[in-house]
């Protein structure tokens, strides 16, 4: 695996970052997270992302990492309740942001944390207060670097351009879903992280397993699986059937297929895997190798049927020459990013 620099900082962190929300249960299952940890390691992973809200996987993590924890890039968020009853125990003001981190220190037995992501836009919070929170804990030395998970890219900009103008610390990522049947992150949030340089960490990558292979058939959906087969519509199946096909001419997995698609988007992405076991980890990572060609890549946006909107689609045909720029804007070459090369 090969490693990239994390937004417009120095940090090396790996193409694909690995989820450890699933780590939630005790006695064997934590012999597999460790095997699991292990085969990540192993592949050259070294970026382990978990939330303050994801049941016992901070602990779980702490005891893993445990006399390795600098090895890994290791980050968590706040944001979400940790009492239901107590209005301040949840949001993304200085007195959650302070309690949450300390909480999360304990439970990954660190002292400090190397990533630590906003996890959810706050309405009622001043993004002022925020990013001044996170500056304070990072000149304390608790945090190295800040990002923001599932929030509107006009308040992630805004944010930025605050801590640039006041010498905060800005964002050095955003997380956000991405995967075929979720493109809406094409719209604003993916060029918005390209033109400030933010990464950009895709979850679901695999759409909660969609895209795994399981279900290109609405009749053969398999059973004991943790999607409602009533759920899909025929533009899911459609999508995981092309997915499946072009794995098929590639000779990869339609997970692989998946995965590696979010990678040929944008060299700001980085996807987050997951895995139930050791054996399907394995078989994720190994997307780090597959190539799509420029022709899988058009089969599978095309089952998508996907539109970028106003005003994303109507400035790119006012743009086509001799459009609104006049016949000599074809030969202007920009600045503008495109596909990973």
């Amino acid at each position: 695996m090969r490693y990239r620099l994390l937004g417009r900082t120095g940090l090396r962190v790996s193409e694909l970052f690995f989820g450890a929300m699933t780590f939630y249960e005790r006695g064997d299952a934590v012999r597999e997270y460790e095997a699991m940890l292990r085969a990540y390691a192993d592949a050259g992973g070294n970026v382990v992302d978990t939330a303050s809200a994801y049941g016992d996987s901070e602990d779980i993590l702490g005891e893993l990492l445990s006399g390795q924890r600098d090895r890994f890039v290791l980050a968590t968020k706040y944001t979400l309740s940790r009492d239901g009853e107590d209005p301040n125990a949840a949001g993304n003001h200085r007195k959650n942001l302070r309690l949450s981190l300390e909480r999360s220190l304990r439970r990954l037995r660190t002292d400090y944390l190397d990533l630590y992501w906003v996890h959810l836009w706050d309405r009622h919070t001043p993004v002022e207060e925020t990013m001044r929170a996170l500056d304070d804990a990072v000149r304390a030395g608790k945090i190295l670097y800040v990002g923001i998970s599932d929030a509107p890219a006009w308040v992630v900009s805004h944010a930025d351009t605050l801590a640039d103008w006041r010498g905060w610390t800005p964002f050095a990522g955003v997380q956000v879903p991405y995967n075929l049947l979720k493109r809406d992150a094409e719209r604003e949030l993916l060029p918005m992280a390209e033109a400030l340089g933010l990464t950009l960490a895709a979850w679901g990558p695999l759409a909660g397993g969609v895209l795994s292979g399981k279900f290109t058939d609405r009749e053969r959906v398999p059973a004991g699986t943790r999607v409602d087969p009533g759920s899909l519509s025929p533009r899911d199946h459609e999508v995981a059937r092309a997915v499946g096909e072009v794995a098929g001419g590639l000779g990869a997995t339609p997970a692989q297929v998946a995965i590696a698609w979010t990678r040929a988007r944008s060299a700001a992405v980085h996807p987050i895997v997951g895995a139930s076991g050791v054996g399907q980890l394995t078989e994720n990572l190994r997307a780090v190798d597959v190539d799509l060609p420029e022709e899988a890549v058009r089969q599978l946006e095309a089952a998508t049927g996907f539109e970028v909107g106003f005003p994303g689609d109507f400035i790119a045909q006012c743009e086509e020459p001799p459009g609104a720029f006049g016949a000599a804007s074809a030969r202007v070459i920009g600045r503008a990013p495109g596909r990973r090369p």
